[in-house]
């Protein structure tokens, strides 16, 4: 019971961690992108309100690299305190992404102060050069992260004997089936993120009466980051809930909270899972899709809860209404990138400017 209680403190606070340290790292990912579109366009047509943005945006970056870096810090501490047998154990797998993501980590460091204390001293060409390695490396840092995950999600490479790992491949996150899915989702998350939050403070901004060229610009450039990304990322979550399904059926049960293992599975729609019996109330249930989505047919039998113990199920309440959340909000912001294009396109026919409605 005292080790039950101590995993169950330490997946607490390992979760925390992330929750609190993800929000500052899709920053450090999609911002860089932004500030490389904005200083170019004051480079290309020397119009201040583009300069404005870069060092607005420049000033904002700095602050949430250096809190992502903290909280970051905090987390590979806790890999070893909280985690010591997983790391003992496996850390030969991991090792290399680690690494990776430490050089990673580093280098956009470098480039960061180039970028902040160069404004003056170096030529704008020369400046804007030095956001390009900051993006790369800021891309990489979260993406050799991910791999780790997806390892950890789907591990290959790694072979063990009498309980003991006697031999892992370098390069095994890398290899693992969930690692392609899960990185492109994750770099996709992290642009709509950026995009989302910088669109909202302009959006706010227009609100209270500022609509001027500055705010404008804020929003559509946030805008259409968020929006344009948002049906891509409807594809490759497609994508990444099939390897889920294919690779860890249980994890997909509890996304659906399908608790028989059945064909002709159900889509369950919203709802509270019961997990006494086994039930989902108030949640619409769409026959046979399920089943349809995942295997293509509605005579595909889907693995439900009951094909393990109690104890070893996932905690289906919060795993289903989390999973239905972000689909709901994904699918609202492809519906809104559809009028925003239809809108932008009707405008543009009629030669209105700008053709992206604020």
């Amino acid at each position: 019971m005292i080790l039950a209680a101590s995993t169950d403190l330490a997946r607490g606070q390992t979760a925390f961690s992330l929750a609190f340290h993800i929000c500052f790292a899709v920053f450090g990912v999609g911002l860089p992108w932004l500030l490389l579109y904005t200083e170019r366009r004051w480079i290309r047509t020397g119009d201040p309100v583009w300069l404005a943005l870069t060092r607005k945006w420049a000033r904002a970056f700095a602050v949430l690299f250096a809190v992502g870096a903290v909280s970051g810090t905090v987390l590979s501490f806790e890999f070893g305190l909280l985690w010591p047998a997983f790391m003992a154990r496996y850390g030969g797998a991991l090792g290399l992404s680690f690494t990776l993501e430490g050089f990673a980590f580093f280098i956009e460091a470098i480039f960061i102060g180039l970028y902040l204390y160069g404004w003056k001293r170096l030529s704008p060409r020369a400046h804007w050069l030095t956001m390009v390695p900051i993006a790369v490396a800021g891309t990489l840092s979260t993406l050799f992260i991910i791999t780790a995950n997806a390892w950890m999600n789907v591990p290959r490479g790694v072979r063990e004997a009498g309980g003991r790992v006697v031999s892992a491949e370098p390069l095994a996150p890398f290899l693992s089936p969930a690692t392609p899915a899960q990185v492109i989702h994750m770099l996709l998350a992290a642009l709509m993120c950026t995009g989302g939050a910088v669109a909202g403070v302009y959006a706010a901004g227009m609100l209270r009466g500022r609509r001027d060229a500055y705010h404008r610009r804020g929003l559509r450039v946030g805008l259409v980051t968020v929006l344009a990304c948002a049906p891509l990322q409807a594809v490759v979550g497609d994508w990444a809930a099939r390897v889920v399904a294919d690779r860890q059926p249980l994890k997909l049960a509890a996304m659906e909270a399908l608790y028989q293992t059945r064909s002709h599975a159900p889509l369950t729609l919203g709802g509270i899972y019961d997990d006494a019996t086994g039930e989902v109330r108030h949640g619409i249930e769409i026959p046979g899709l399920l089943s349809l989505m995942t295997g293509w047919s509605r005579d595909h039998v889907v693995t439900g809860l009951v094909a393990v113990p109690p104890a070893q199920r996932p905690n289906a309440l919060i795993v289903h209404l989390a999973f239905d959340t972000m689909v709901a909000l994904g699918t609202a912001l492809v519906g809104l990138a559809v009028a925003v294009a239809v809108v932008a396109a009707r405008r543009r026919w009629r030669g209105v400017r700008p053709a992206l409605p604020t």
